[in-house]
């Protein structure tokens, strides 16, 4: 009984299936394209916003703009990687048809893959070399002011127990003669506290009549006044968190787009792969 293999020739089946000289080339070719389109994308955004005018595009906007730029970027450097690792792999006779488009569709393959492993490595790091400076940079911040924020640990009134301290100590009518400081630090964290709730009665009097003791307003105006700033802080609050969510949409939106472009930028790589095979095989 014989078998039948895809090769007419015993010594083409054993020469390697792939040339890491022409995966390499393709690869480094694709990274530096991708490098030069980022820049020129880059450069037209940011020729497009200014920060001296108010018609500049949404934050939303701009970033659906860059991840179609960066889609169109991995496409066009994942044909360079796959085309130059088809055309560049040197055609061996002998070898059958359907192996000869496999080897040259899987050499676009892992020329993409090589490509966007140079990418990822140059991203990680000039990233990790600006999260080093920013970490110096805190870390001397933070030495020098160490020894003061362990020393007035235990009376600052930023302190997670200052607001159930003013509870504790909290006199039946405020002190008008109270420094204004320690005033304006006693309502910050009243208003703390009721950011993320409702503010309850006896703070809401409280705060009332405090502000009445420093201001001269009557107990209703003061009321009044403690009710507008607890409104426009929960106002921010809400838009705080708005603004979080949407920042949320869009990144899960660029993550999903990056996983479908580099889906298809692989593709594109094989494709460009037995494309420069074929053409190779033809002269």
């Amino acid at each position: 009984m014989s078998i039948t293999t895809i090769t007419d020739s015993p010594i083409a089946a054993l020469r390697p299936g792939i040339s890491w000289g022409a995966v390499f080339g393709g690869a480094i070719v694709a990274t530096s394209v991708t490098v030069m389109l980022i820049a020129l994308g880059s450069g037209v955004g940011l020729a497009s916003v200014s920060p001296f005018h108010f018609g500049n595009p949404s934050p939303a906007t701009f970033t659906v703009a860059a991840a179609i730029w960066l889609i169109i970027v991995q496409w066009i450097s994942s044909f360079f990687a796959g085309y130059l690792a088809g055309r560049l792999r040197p055609g061996w006779p002998g070898v059958h048809g359907d192996e000869v488009m496999f080897r040259d569709t899987a050499s676009g393959f892992v020329a993409w893959a090589v490509a966007t492993m140079f990418i990822v490595g140059l991203a990680a790091s000039g990233a990790s070399s600006l999260l080093g400076g920013a970490g110096r940079a805190v870390a001397s911040v933070t030495s020098s002011a160490v020894g003061g924020a362990v020393h007035s640990a235990a009376t600052s009134s930023s302190a997670p127990s200052g607001y159930l301290l003013d509870t504790l100590f909290r006199p039946t009518a405020p002190n008008a003669q109270e420094s204004g400081a320690d005033v304006k630090a006693e309502a910050g964290r009243i208003l703390a506290t009721a950011a993320t709730g409702d503010m309850s009665k006896p703070d809401h009097d409280y705060l009332a009549q405090l502000v009445a003791a420093r201001t001269g307003l009557s107990t209703d105006d003061a009321g009044k006044r403690v009710d507008h700033v607890v409104a426009a802080e929960k106002q921010a609050v809400q838009k705080a968190e708005q603004a979080a969510n949407a920042a949320r949409k869009v990144a899960s939106s660029f993550a999903i787009f990056t996983f479908f472009s580099m889906l298809i930028g692989a593709f594109i790589a094989c494709v460009a792969g037995a494309l420069g095979g074929r053409q190779r095989d033809a002269f």
